[in-house]
């Protein structure tokens, strides 16, 4: 308990001291263009917080979704945007992590507290008043969704966060190299029919927007800015501005997503499908800045899971030091190039090397290398049978039940079932590598689709 009020005191004295604290400056602009819009007769996006040039920059269905903040005061707003933010994060972790949680007790929890206050994309959301922890909930429910089975209104949540901000449409994508056919298409009809519905209430915001406000980078902020951790970032801080080049770099780390994000679903790992997606988003936007790298939340879950902690710890023990800072105001030399990108090397890290599964050629050798060395059964043992369409329990969250349906994204709830009875440990990255007791999605959690039948006495 002393140990536990120690470091409670310390994160807290050091988050109110150290970083650079916002002001909820994000959540000024959301209220302070809505309450013009809707009080005032303004125009949604002439609007500009007093003494500066910035103003809203969102889609004008974001401004719709943010209505009720006309009828509350700007404190009022805050204390309600906090809550949203902390009922957000605690469904992201619990979609993540699953009822595991509970085995660490309250002193594990406290420390898991004290970790994401040290997180500075996630200091930064709570700070701006930013909306990004609200999106990544939306989207990881429509994962939830998916790998337990419950299909039918998957991509709702997509469809609502990329109708919002548009970084999140790259998740449609995902569906559809996953061959979610119904589950992309109700993402695409959910955006298109929000967009649609703010066209009719807001026409001229909307004509404005998608017509001017939306080709407008320098109404975000400035692109060399090292805020924006992005590769448009890195070309901008090198004073690289044709804008071909930046579409090459664009389009290469969208092959790389392709590849591996395919390799991911075929080998049913929808969580590092999820956090590929998320990695490539924050890459290819022209403007990523640091608050927006709670998108990375989800690789951190991936390797962990996958038996990688110390690497999962290190990475985000950077990304709590505001390290990219100490290039604030030069960034030039190789001191800036490798420094005050450090964050984006880390999202690009992450998107080559990230455990991706494994693809179904080397599945199949690593099983029949497995039935090869295999002892022969001894003749006391007692013979298995399996259980017709008896599948294994899940495990943990969301990411141990994705585990468990392999087949599940290209075949559908049926095979994926069929799939979780022949599946052995190998099919999980480092699965020949754990020690099959201790790892709840190796073959040993899988022996409970099987009967064993007695010996004859």
């Amino acid at each position: 308990m002393l140990l536990a009020l120690a470091l409670v005191a310390a994160v807290t004295a050091f988050t109110a001291t150290v970083p650079l604290l916002r002001d909820w400056f994000d959540l000024r602009v959301y209220h302070g263009a809505v309450d013009s819009w809707v009080h005032h007769g303004g125009r949604l996006y002439d609007y500009r917080v007093p003494g500066t040039t910035y103003g809203f920059t969102y889609p004008p269905f974001a401004a719709l979704a943010m209505l009720p903040m006309s009828l509350l005061g700007l404190r009022a707003t805050i204390v309600v945007a906090l809550l949203l933010d902390l009922v957000a994060l605690a469904a992201v972790l619990r979609i993540l992590v699953g009822p595991g949680w509970r085995g660490h007790g309250w002193y594990g929890c406290v420390l898991g507290a004290c970790a994401l206050a040290l997180f500075e994309p996630l200091r930064d959301t709570f700070s701006f008043g930013q909306v990004n922890i609200l999106l990544l909930a939306l989207v990881l429910a429509d994962a939830w969704l998916l790998a337990n089975g419950r299909a039918r209104w998957a991509g709702v949540g997509i469809g609502i966060a990329a109708a919002v901000k548009l970084t999140p449409a790259l998740f449609i994508g995902l569906l559809l190299l996953a061959r979610r056919w119904r589950a992309a298409a109700v993402a695409s009809a959910v955006t298109a029919a929000a967009t649609a519905l703010a066209a009719r209430a807001a026409p001229d915001a909307s004509r404005f927007y998608w017509t001017e406000a939306l080709w407008d980078t320098n109404r975000v902020g400035r692109l060399d800015y090292v805020s924006n951790q992005s590769l448009q970032g890195i070309l901008a801080r090198l004073g690289v501005a044709d804008r071909p080049v930046w579409a090459v770099a664009v389009l290469l780390t969208l092959c790389v997503w392709a590849f591996r994000t395919r390799r991911a679903v075929v080998a049913g790992e929808w969580t590092t499908a999820f956090a590929l997606t998320a990695l490539t988003a924050c890459l290819v936007s022209p403007i990523t800045w640091v608050h927006h790298l709670v998108w990375l939340l989800p690789s951190f879950a991936v390797l962990v899971r996958t038996g990688h902690p110390r690497i999962a710890g290190a990475l985000y023990a950077v990304l709590c030091t505001s390290v990219v800072w100490l290039w604030f105001d030069d960034a030039s030399g190789v001191d800036g190039f490798l420094g005050g990108n450090t964050y984006t090397w880390i999202t690009l890290g992450l998107l080559l090397w990230l455990p991706a599964g494994q693809l179904p050629a080397e599945r199949a050798r690593l099983r029949r290398t497995a039935t090869a060395r295999a002892p022969a059964p001894s003749p006391a043992a007692p013979a298995i049978t399996p259980v017709a369409g008896h599948a294994a329990p899940p495990s943990g969250g969301f990411g141990a039940t994705a585990a468990g349906t392999a087949a599940g994204w290209a075949a559908g709830p049926a095979a994926g079932r069929a799939a979780g009875l022949t599946r052995g440990a190998s099919s999980e990255p480092t699965g020949s590598t754990r020690p099959s007791a201790s790892n709840p999605q190796s073959s040993s959690s899988r022996a409970s689709s099987y009967t064993a039948k007695p010996p004859p006495a």
